[in-house]
């Protein structure tokens, strides 16, 4: 059983999901691929880049 997943529950990592999916946008502030596909419009931002503008916005007070 040789099959490749792109699941990191079964080994794979988040670069085998994409290299095995539809094209993704890439992430504006770092340039990673998204969970977005291409065909996204507005600003598209990479999982950490998403969690840290998060943290900036929610923190600023």
């Amino acid at each position: 059983m040789d099959e490749k997943r792109g699941d990191a529950a079964y080994g794979g990592t988040t670069a085998d999901a994409v290299e095995a999916g539809p094209p993704f946008a890439g992430c504006v502030l770092c340039g990673e691929p998204t969970e977005y596909p291409e065909s996204t419009k507005g600003i598209t931002l990479c999982p950490v880049c998403e969690w840290r503008e998060a943290e900036r916005t929610a923190c600023s007070g």
